[in-house]
C-alpha cells in the first residue's frame, strides 16, 4: 500500500500540494502567535530609573497589603499619602534631605503639545502627559543639565529633549523660549532656561523648590542622605511604617525602583500582549483545524471514483482507510516541518509590528525559545490527523459500483452520525449563550467569549453543510438562472450538484465572514452602548474633563465655574475602592468622589434600589457586580490611600456596560484631584451668557470646554489605538490565512475538472463562455459561504444585543456592512482569480486531448 500511497501522491500532485500548503500555512502561524506568546512570559528587570543616583527614599507605600486566610493579597492604591512634614522634620536631623512633588503638567503651545503626549521620542507615559518637580531633587535621578542652566526664580523651567542637537527641530523649544504652561494653579508663561536628557519613564518639567512647593505643597517621596538603618529606626519610631494599609517605605538598593513611575508597566505590558496573543494563537488553531479538515475532506472528496476502482480491484475499506491516513502524514510532515521553518522568519517581523505599533512594548522582541516549534510541530500532525478520521471512515465505506455511478454528482443524504453531531455542535452554541444571557448577561460583552462564541456556531453550519448549500445555491442563483444565456443555469446545477466542491470553497469564507462580522460588529455595539449609556446617564449641558488618566484641572477653572449664576455645578474625582471578597481577593472597583446634592442636579444615574441622594461620608454607592449589594449592609473597604473604612450601601445601581462604577464622598478620597466638571443650566438660565463665562474662564486657564455632546462623541464611541489595532492582529491572522485557503481550494477544484471544461468545449462553448462560467461557480459559492457566515454573525450579535437588553442599555447593533462587504468583495475577487487562472491554463490545451482526463 505504501508503493501506491506515493503513486497516488505523484498522480495528484496539485490536490496534496493544496493540502501541504493549507497545513504549512497553518503550522507556520501557530508557530509564530507560539514564539511571541513565549517572548511575553519574561519582561526585562532594570535597576531604579527615577531615583537612580539618591541612597535612600522614604516615600508612602503605593500598594495595599492585606493578610488572608491563604496568604498575603495585594493591590495598587489610586491616591497614596503623602510623607508628612512632621516626619520630613525628623529626618532632617539625620542628614540632607530633598523634596520631591509630582504634579500634572501640559503644554498648550502647539509645537509642545504633541511633545507631551509622548510624540518627541523620549518615551512619555501613554496619555500621562508631562510631570514636574522641583529642580533640586534631579540630582538624584539620571537627569542632566545639557544646556542652559538650573531654573532660579519663578517663571522659568527647565525642560526634557531627545538632545542638544534636536532641542529645536523635534521638541521645538530652546534655551529662551516663551511657553504657556498648564500647572495644577492655572495656566501661565513660562520660560526656558535649560534642558535635560529625556527619559524613558517620564517627561520632566522641573520647576523651583519654591514654586513646586506652592503648586503641589504634599511631600511625595523623600531624598535622604543618611544611614538607611537609621532612617528605618526613624520611620517605625513615627508608627507610619508599611502595614495592612498603606504606611511609609523606606527604598534602598534595587528597591528604589518601587518609587520609579508606573514600575510594573513593562510586566502589565506584557500581560496585555500575552492576552492578545493567545487569543490569536486559538483562533489560529481553530481556523487550521477548520480548514485543513475542509480541505482534507475535499481531497477525499475528488478521488472517490479512484477508491472506488480500488475497491473494485479487490481493496479492502481497512486498506482505503490506512492508505488516507498513510497520505496524511506523508503530507503532513514535510508541511509541519516547512510551516515551523515559516513561522521562526515570521516571528521577529510580527515582533516588530507590535512594538511599532504600540501593542507591544519598545523592547519587545523574540527570545530564543524553541518549545513553541515543538508545540506548532506536534500540532500541525495532530491537526492533519484530526481532519483525516471522518474522511477516511467515508471513503473506506465507498462501495465499488456505488462509487462510480455517484462520482459526478453529491447525492447521498447525510449520514445520522452528521447530523447529530451537528446538532449537538450547534445546541452547545446556543445553549452556552442562553445560559450566558440567563445567568450573567455581562460575560457576554467580554472579549474572550464574543470572540470564542463563534466558533461552535461556525463549526455547527459548517457540518450542515449538505443540507444547507442546496437551497441557499438556488436562492443566490435565482435571479441569475433565468437570465438569457446558459452560464447561470449552469453555475447553479454545478454548484447544487457538487455540493462538496461548493461547501470546501464556501468554508473560508464562512469563517472569514463570520469572524470578521462577529468581532467588528460586537466592538462596535458595545462601542455606541457605552456611548448611549454615559450620554443618558449625564444630564449636564457641558461637560469639561482632564486629559490623560492622571490629569487634573486647573483650581482656578474649578472655582471660575463654579461661581457662574444660574447654574449646578458637580466637580467630582476619580478614586478606587477596594474590597475583600470571600475574605480571600481583593477586588478593586474604580470609583468617584463627588457631592451626592450636586451629583443628583446633573445626573441620572441607573438606580436600581436606594438613594444616591443619602450618600454621606459613611455612606457608599454601589453597583449590583458587588458580592455585598443590599441597601443598608455595610461593607468593609479600603480607600483610594489605602486607610480602612466600614460605609453604609445607600444605593445600589444597575450594572450596564461595566461602566457603572462607584460613588464616595470627597472626605473618602483625600488625595484624589477634580479631573471631571459637570455644569448643567438651570430652568430661566441665560444659556448664551453661561456659554461666554465657561469658554472665558476655560481661556483664561487653558482649559477645553465641552458640550454634552461633543464630550459624548470625543470619549466613548471608540476603541483605544491598541485594542484597535489588537483585533486588526487576530483578524489579521484569520483572514490571511482563510484568504490563501480560499484560493488554494479552487485551484484543486479547478484542476480537477480539466476533462469537464474540455467536454463544454467539445458541445460548442466558447473559451470565454467557459471562463465566465468558471468565475460564476465560484461566485455562488462566495455568496454561500457569506450567507452562512453572516447567519453565525447575526446568531451572536443578537446575543449581544439581548445581553444589552438585560443590562437595561437600550442601544442599536453597528453592523460594519462596509468592512464586512469590503472582505466579501476581496474574497469574491480571489475566487475568481484562483478560480479562472488554472482554467484558463487548461483551455489552452486542445478539448480532444483533455476529455480523457475527465474522471
Amino acid at each position: 500500500m505504501l508503493r501506491l500511497t506515493l503513486q497516488g501522491l505523484r498522480a495528484r500532485w496539485v490536490t496534496f500540494t493544496g493540502s501541504l500548503v493549507a497545513l504549512a500555512l497553518g503550522v507556520g502561524l501557530i508557530a509564530a502567535t507560539g514564539l511571541a506568546l513565549a517572548a511575553t512570559f519574561e519582561a526585562p528587570h532594570p535597576g531604579p530609573e527615577r531615583f537612580a543616583a539618591a541612597p535612600v527614599v522614604v516615600r508612602a507605600s503605593d500598594t495595599l497589603r492585606v493578610n488572608t486566610p491563604i496568604g498575603e493579597r495585594t493591590q495598587r492604591l489610586a491616591d497614596p499619602r503623602a510623607v508628612p512634614d512632621s516626619l520630613a522634620a525628623e529626618l532632617a536631623r539625620l542628614g540632607r534631605t530633598v523634596e520631591d512633588r509630582t504634579f500634572p503638567v501640559s503644554f498648550t503651545d502647539a509645537s509642545l503639545g504633541g511633545r507631551a503626549e509622548g510624540a518627541d521620542g523620549g518615551g512619555a507615559r501613554e496619555g500621562g502627559g508631562a510631570v514636574g518637580h522641583p529642580w533640586s531633587v534631579a540630582a538624584a535621578t539620571p537627569y542632566r543639565l545639557t544646556d542652559g542652566r538650573a531654573p532660579a526664580a519663578p517663571g522659568e523651567i527647565v525642560v526634557a529633549v531627545a538632545s542638544r542637537s534636536q532641542s529645536r527641530a523635534d521638541d521645538g523649544v530652546e534655551i529662551g523660549d516663551r511657553v504657556r504652561v498648564v500647572t495644577p494653579a492655572g495656566a501661565s508663561s513660562r520660560t526656558v532656561v535649560g534642558t535635560v536628557g529625556a527619559t524613558d519613564f517620564e517627561t520632566a518639567v522641573f520647576f523651583t523648590d519654591a514654586e513646586a512647593a506652592q503648586l503641589s505643597p504634599r511631600i511625595d517621596a523623600l531624598v535622604v542622605h543618611a544611614d538607611a538603618a537609621a532612617v528605618r529606626r526613624a520611620v517605625r519610631a513615627t508608627g507610619t511604617g508599611t502595614g495592612s494599609g498603606a504606611g511609609l517605605e523606606v527604598l534602598t538598593g534595587d528597591g528604589r525602583r518601587a518609587a520609579d513611575p508606573d514600575p510594573d508597566r513593562d510586566s502589565e505590558a506584557l500581560v496585555a500582549v500575552n492576552a492578545l496573543l493567545g487569543t490569536a494563537a486559538g483562533i489560529t488553531c481553530f481556523v487550521s483545524l477548520f480548514v485543513v479538515a475542509s480541505t482534507f475532506a475535499f481531497a477525499v472528496a475528488q478521488r472517490r471514483r479512484e477508491f472506488g476502482l480500488l475497491r473494485t480491484a479487490g481493496a479492502t475499506p481497512r486498506q482505503i482507510r490506512r492508505t488516507v491516513f498513510a497520505e496524511a502524514i506523508l503530507v503532513a510532515v514535510p508541511a509541519s516541518a516547512f510551516g515551523c521553518l515559516l513561522g521562526g522568519l515570521g516571528a521577529p517581523p510580527l515582533a516588530a509590528w507590535m512594538a511599532d505599533s504600540g501593542i507591544a512594548p519598545s523592547w519587545f522582541a523574540i527570545g530564543d525559545q524553541t518549545w513553541p516549534l515543538h508545540t506548532a510541530f506536534w500540532t500541525g500532525l495532530c491537526v492533519a490527523m484530526a481532519g483525516v478520521p471522518a474522511s477516511s471512515w467515508r471513503a473506506g465505506r465507498i462501495k465499488p459500483t456505488e462509487a462510480l455511478r455517484e462520482a459526478a454528482v453529491d447525492n447521498r443524504a447525510m449520514p445520522p452520525s452528521r447530523w447529530l453531531l451537528g446538532a449537538l455542535v450547534l445546541l452547545a452554541g446556543l445553549g452556552l449563550l442562553a445560559w450566558s444571557l440567563a445567568t450573567d448577561p455581562g460575560e457576554a460583552l467580554k472579549r474572550k467569549t464574543y470572540i470564542t462564541r463563534p466558533m461552535l456556531l461556525i463549526v455547527g453550519f459548517a457540518l450542515y453543510a449538505p443540507v444547507l448549500v442546496p437551497p441557499l445555491v438556488r436562492l443566490v442563483t435565482w435571479l441569475p438562472a433565468r437570465l438569457p444565456g446558459a452560464t447561470g443555469l449552469l453555475a447553479r446545477e454545478n454548484a447544487a450538484t457538487g455540493v462538496r466542491r461548493t461547501a470546501a470553497v464556501a468554508a473560508p469564507v464562512l469563517i472569514t465572514v463570520a469572524l470578521a462580522a462577529s468581532l467588528l460588529g460586537t466592538t462596535a455595539t458595545i462601542n455606541e452602548a457605552k456611548a448611549t449609556e454615559a450620554a443618558a446617564q449625564t444630564t449636564a449641558d457641558y461637560v469639561v474633563a482632564a486629559p490623560g488618566e492622571d490629569g487634573a484641572l486647573p483650581a482656578p477653572f474649578v472655582a471660575r465655574v463654579r461661581g457662574i449664576p444660574g447654574t449646578d455645578v458637580s466637580a467630582s474625582r476619580t478614586t478606587a475602592v477596594t474590597v475583600l471578597e470571600e475574605g480571600v481577593a481583593l477586588v478593586r472597583s474604580e470609583a468617584r468622589a463627588v457631592d451626592p446634592a450636586d451629583l443628583v442636579a446633573v445626573s441620572r444615574l441607573p438606580v436600581a434600589s436606594g438613594r444616591v441622594a443619602d450618600l454621606d461620608d459613611g455612606g457608599i454607592v454601589v453597583n449590583e457586580e458587588w458580592r455585598t449589594h443590599t441597601v443598608g449592609q455595610r461593607v468593609r473597604v479600603w480607600l483610594g490611600d489605602g486607610r480602612e473604612a466600614t460605609l453604609r450601601i445607600v444605593a445600589v445601581l444597575r450594572t450596564g456596560t461595566g461602566s457603572n462604577g462607584v460613588y464616595v464622598t470627597p472626605r473618602n478620597a483625600p488625595g484624589a484631584t477634580v479631573d471631571r466638571v459637570d455644569v448643567k443650566l438651570r430652568d430661566g438660565a441665560d444659556a448664551a451668557a453661561v456659554d461666554t463665562a465657561l469658554r472665558e474662564a476655560g481661556r483664561a486657564t487653558e482649559t477645553t470646554v465641552l458640550t454634552k455632546d461633543a464630550w459624548t462623541a470625543l470619549s466613548h464611541p471608540r476603541s483605544s489605538e491598541s485594542t484597535r489595532l489588537g483585533m486588526l492582529l487576530i483578524l489579521g491572522i484569520a483572514l490571511l490565512y482563510t484568504g490563501i485557503a480560499l484560493a488554494n481550494i479552487l485551484v484543486m477544484a479547478t484542476s480537477d475538472r480539466v476533462g469537464d471544461l474540455a467536454v463544454l468545449r467539445l458541445a460548442g462553448a466558447t473559451g470565454p463562455q467557459v471562463l465566465r462560467l468558471v468565475a460564476a461557480e465560484a461566485l455562488v459559492a462566495v455568496a454561500v459561504g457569506s450567507l452562512l457566515g453572516a447567519a453565525v454573525a447575526g446568531l451572536n450579535l443578537l446575543g449581544v444585543r439581548g445581553a444589552l437588553a438585560l443590562l437595561s442599555v437600550r442601544s442599536p447593533l453597528v453592523v460594519p456592512l462596509g468592512s464586512v462587504g469590503a472582505m466579501v468583495a476581496a474574497s469574491a475577487v480571489l475566487a475568481v482569480l484562483a478560480a479562472v487562472v488554472p482554467a484558463l491554463t487548461a483551455l489552452r490545451t486542445r478539448p480532444v486531448a483533455l476529455a480523457g482526463t475527465r474522471e
